[in-house]
């Protein structure tokens, strides 16, 4: 079982950050989503040499092609580019670098990633002489990019899986300065630990935990006879209110702008929802993340066409909430995208 490393965090202020030689470089980034486009034109926009892998005809290609960048099939993109940055789907990796990357990398070639898990559960396994780093922006792609016009960054952890040129660490630091990272935190960790630690988030407290607790509460709600309408506004509407809160200034800033009578149910039955059991529920899940078997779980489901994940998901997004979620949402136009206050 991986061991974290126990290393303090070193924050912007601790490295020094050369992009000289990188932008000399020709940076391919692979796949056009949120966090591709950001990535792209980020680097463009620092002044790299940026060219954008994405199939011929496709939606990425046409949307890149408008945005200004320069495009080719990722085969192309890799044999061209000094570095590869890989953004997309966890999934679409293996196939992907074996496909279209592996057999155009040189030695003195760097390969990178947002998230670790491809290459710390084995599934992708670049030669030994070229370098492999990730640099994970804290934060959507669309986030990314907006904090850049604006002149700021979002928070990025980087880290080095493997250093063919001495140079790895280097290529990583300046990745994060020319998308913004260093403009607001970096933080070096290891593929393991964001790896790790990133899954265990979005399972146990991110998506799993809070969706769970939600549904357990307006169930909990509903089923001692209140309307379904009052539970949802006060189990999953108002969530964002807390969240946002929480966001912006941690536990101090939510316990100053909730109500003492809120606070004192927050001290007292907090502990009796979330407790040692629940604790213990969650090294479970930090354990199956560890030992690997998440992974292996999750990619025998893809294999199979993902009839699990399929089932799973209807399951979810049948439950009562969301019917009587959707009722309301359409009587609060401000929801909406692109909606603005008259």
């Amino acid at each position: 079982m991986t061991r974290p490393s126990q290393a303090p965090a070193k924050r912007r202020a601790d490295f020094e950050v050369d992009t000289s030689a990188f932008k000399a470089e020709t940076i391919a980034v692979i796949g056009y989503g949120s966090q591709g486009r950001a990535h792209a034109m980020n680097l463009k926009e620092s002044g790299c040499n940026v060219v954008v892998g994405v199939r011929a005809g496709g939606q990425g290609a046409k949307r890149a092609a408008e945005d200004g960048l320069r495009t080719a099939e990722p085969a192309a993109a890799a044999k061209e580019a000094d570095i590869v940055m890989i953004l997309t789907p966890d999934m679409s990796h293996e196939e992907i670098f074996r496909e279209q990357i592996k057999d155009q990398l040189e030695p003195g070639n760097a390969v990178m990633f947002a998230h670790g898990f491809s290459v710390h559960f084995g599934r992708v396994a670049p030669a030994k002489d070229v370098d492999v780093m990730l640099v994970a922006p804290k934060g959507p792609g669309d986030l990314v990019r907006r904090e850049y016009e604006r002149g700021r960054g979002v928070p990025c952890l980087f880290a080095v899986h493997q250093d063919a040129t001495g140079r790895a660490r280097e290529r990583a630091l300046a990745y994060t300065a020319c998308i913004g990272g260093a403009n607001s935190g970096v933080i070096e960790t290891s593929f393991a630990e964001e790896t790790e630690t990133d899954l265990f988030g979005e399972q146990a407290v991110l998506c799993g935990g809070a969706t769970e607790l939600v549904l357990a509460g307006y169930e909990t709600l509903t089923e001692a006879g209140y309307q379904p309408e009052v539970a949802y506004f006060e189990c999953l509407h108002e969530l964002k209110l807390i969240v946002d809160l929480l966001y912006e200034g941690g536990l101090e800033k939510m316990h100053e702008f909730i109500s003492e009578t809120a606070i004192y149910g927050d001290l007292r039955s907090g502990p009796r929802v979330i407790n040692d059991e629940t604790r213990a529920r969650m090294r479970e899940v930090l354990k199956d993340i560890q030992d690997g078997t998440f992974a292996r779980d999750w990619i025998t489901e893809n294999q199979a066409g993902k009839p699990q994940y399929t089932a799973l998901l209807r399951k979810d997004l049948d439950h009562p909430i969301e019917k009587t979620g959707a009722q309301l949402r359409a009587d609060m136009p401000w929801l909406q995208p692109g909606a603005n206050a008259h």
